[in-house]
């Protein structure tokens, strides 16, 4: 069903129980004593000896859409105008508690560094439509609530896979990419001759030494020369129609969430195979009433322009759109904040074949555990693959006498509840 991948990636650790997974429970257990029975010999990141008590949803909830899914009111307008286009899971589970381990764990499927992520897996065994753009590329962007949370570019590492399946950061603002530019005095057919004569010898010595990291330098080159003219008319935004400008709420360049939203639509257009956009503020420790509100206004608009304007112009039946972090947050309060949780998250898909409207999976009824149809890593990792064409099991690469997969050596399962 689907041709690529938009993930847009909450860092940090978006709180399921005040944004998709309402739980009244946890409204009349507020400020009450947690069961021991939920908590007893579960992993806990930083309340480990604390005194565990309820936290209520921080804001209200209420249904949306004619499927009348049910989402926080911090989501103006992803929940009023793409209500019918979600399929909200909210039974993730995951088993890294710390957030480096749980990215990690997210993009790879390992919580071992140097395993490809998944946008250089797609890269490896679909390839890419775009010739004058990278197949994977990566935007980061940063708001002012929470803590920011650090992103290290080994989650778009391509691993033991050639280095050119790996993902490339453009920068939000400014040049996207340095030294994209030829310098003063430089003219494009010079630099073309460099580039060729640099190539020769690469090609020379590829013959004699059969090291495959030097065919990928030869085609790493020709992809900058290309890219030399393809970013900057990318990055030109100046002939988009002003009601999509209006929409997203963005001229473009400004660093924004929404204006790399802009940005995933342009290069989903332009055959990019995997887009990965990171939003860093959703470390909410501390008041999460206030910062998970205000952390949701900086993204909600972008989210929803972009379901909009892939609808319109035909492109969201194929292209999958992810949305969530890397793990939950606790029902039982930090001082006014939320902990990391692993027993139980919420992540939404759209597009590209996945059931809009619809809400599968469960947590118990006070937020903690997944308890119904339960959704590991490995298993989304699995259904994603499924959606581009790919059979998880058969996507291997042999790497240190294992075949080594995204979905891991254990079981996974597509989850065929969520697909249309």
């Amino acid at each position: 069903k689907a041709k690529r991948i938009i993930w847009l990636y909450m860092a940090g650790g978006m709180s399921h129980l005040d944004t998709f997974d309402y739980k009244p429970k946890l409204v009349e257990m507020n400020g009450k004593p947690m069961p021991d029975s939920i908590t007893s010999g579960q992993q806990i990141a930083q309340l480990q000896g604390q005194q565990l008590n309820c936290l209520a949803p921080q804001h209200p909830f209420k249904q949306w859409g004619e499927s009348g899914q049910s989402i926080s009111t911090i989501w103006p307008e992803l929940a009023g105008r793409c209500a019918d286009d979600l399929c909200i899971v909210r039974s993730l589970f995951t088993e890294a508690i710390n957030h480096d381990p749980a990215h990690t764990l997210m993009n790879t499927g390992t919580m071992i560094a140097g395993f490809p992520s998944m946008g250089s897996w797609l890269q490896y065994g679909l390839g890419s439509e775009a010739r004058s753009l990278p197949g994977f590329v990566v935007m980061i962007s940063t708001g002012k609530f929470g803590q920011k949370q650090p992103i290290a570019a080994r989650q778009w590492h391509s691993g033991f896979l050639p280095s050119r399946f790996q993902g490339i950061e453009f920068r939000s603002s400014g040049d996207p990419v340095l030294y994209v530019q030829n310098p003063q005095g430089v003219t494009t057919a010079r630099q073309r001759d460099v580039v060729d004569a640099i190539n020769a010898i690469n090609q020379q010595k590829a013959q004699e030494s059969d090291e495959p990291e030097i065919v990928t330098r030869i085609s790493q080159y020709e992809m900058a020369f290309r890219m030399q003219a393809s970013v900057p008319e990318l990055m030109d935004v100046s002939k988009e129609p002003k009601h999509v400008l209006d929409l997203y709420g963005t001229k473009g360049g400004d660093g924004t969430f929404a204006s790399n939203c802009l940005l995933a639509r342009r290069l989903a257009e332009r055959g990019v195979r995997s887009i990965q956009l990171y939003h860093r503020d959703w470390d909410h420790h501390g008041s999460v009433k206030t910062h998970i509100a205000g952390s949701a206004s900086e993204v909600d608009r972008g989210v929803a322009a972009l379901i909009t304007d892939l609808k319109q112009r035909d492109m969201l039946k194929d292209t999958i759109i992810v949305f969530g972090s890397e793990f939950g947050r606790t029902p039982m309060a930090q001082g006014i904040g939320r902990d990391h949780h692993i027993a139980g998250f919420t992540m939404w898909f759209a597009g590209g074949g996945f059931k809009g409207g619809t809400s599968v999976g469960a947590t118990d009824e006070l937020g903690y555990h997944a308890v119904e149809d339960r959704v590991s890593v490995h298993d989304m990792h699995a259904t994603l693959l499924h959606q581009l064409g790919i059979d998880h099991k058969r996507l291997s690469v042999n790497f240190l006498g294992l075949d080594a997969k995204l979905t891991g050596p254990l079981p996974a399962r597509v989850v065929n509840e969520i697909i249309a």
